[in-house]
């Protein structure tokens, strides 16, 4: 199926990792200008191999204001446009840590790498959008926004902001600055929360089987997602072909998942039922 992203230019943050470099190379794939942001390997976006006439890779901290701007500016000084972005990029304290003992210092930390961060990255492209009057934006939050997730509070506030009080309300705002004509659908934001899925960082936990039975022990499907499940969607929600008529939604590709499991059967005691 055509999507109609051939020659457009995408923004993908944190491209290096395991979810943004499928995404990088799925668009790359369509025909799609690529921008591969990466905070600090760019052996591994380098290791992305995109054709070097279609992309541009970008070294940022996404918690600063200069170098989101730099990130922006580099993209359009190369593509003259940004018609998409993916805010992707975040990271996460691997360890459980219980609220009780979280120091200010992550919690801090952890909002400004996902949070403030896609703020920042959104401001920019919205001022992109402005003078365009197009554009559109795939936000990747989490389950953990949607069902919550103990020992990381700070992570699953955070993407919570984004799946729902973020995305409903941009939705709104560049449809202002984007607006829809007879010959264009209008300007889009879309969020997707992926549930587990086996990249890197989580590629460890999931070779464990009795971790992997936990897990999914709430899909309807019960099966660990690929990055490229991910990336079919991103893409798809990108294009005004295909997704004309979808904006403000937060979609979860989590195999049917319904919740956390929170006990083991044995450690739940029936007489106290």
């Amino acid at each position: 199926m055509e999507t109609g992203l051939r020659e457009k230019v995408v923004i993908v943050t944190g491209a290096s990792g395991g979810i943004g470099s499928a995404i990088a190379r799925k668009f790359a794939e369509e025909g799609a200008n690529v921008v591969a942001h990466y905070r600090r390997h760019r052996a591994q976006a380098e290791a992305l191999e995109l054709p070097e006439e279609q992309s541009l890779l970008v070294g940022a901290d996404l918690t600063k204001e200069a170098a989101v701007r730099r990130l922006f500016e580099s993209a359009v000084k190369r593509f003259g446009r940004v018609d998409t972005l993916v805010a992707n990029a975040g990271s996460w304290e691997s360890h459980d840590v219980p609220l009780q003992d979280m120091p200010l210092r992550q919690w801090r930390a952890t909002l400004d790498a996902v949070l403030t961060s896609t703020f920042l990255c959104m401001r920019e492209f919205f001022r992109c959008v402005a003078r365009q009057k197009q554009g559109n934006a795939v936000l990747i939050a989490s389950t953990a926004g949607v069902f919550g997730e103990a020992g990381h509070a700070d992570y699953a506030s955070a993407k919570a902001a984004m799946a729902y009080g973020l995305t409903r309300t941009l939705k709104n705002e560049i449809a202002r600055i984007a607006p829809h004509t007879k010959a264009y659908c209008g300007g889009r934001v879309n969020c997707i929360c992926p549930g587990w899925t086996m990249v890197p960082r989580t590629a460890g936990k999931l070779r464990d089987p009795h971790i992997v039975r936990r897990v999914t022990a709430t899909m309807a499907l019960p099966q660990v997602a690929h990055p490229d499940d991910i990336a079919n969607l991103a893409v798809f929600l990108s294009s005004d072909r295909l997704a004309r008529h979808i904006t403000g939604q937060t979609i979860l590709a989590a195999g049917g998942m319904e919740g956390r499991r929170l006990w083991q059967p044995e450690e739940v005691d029936p007489r106290n039922v």
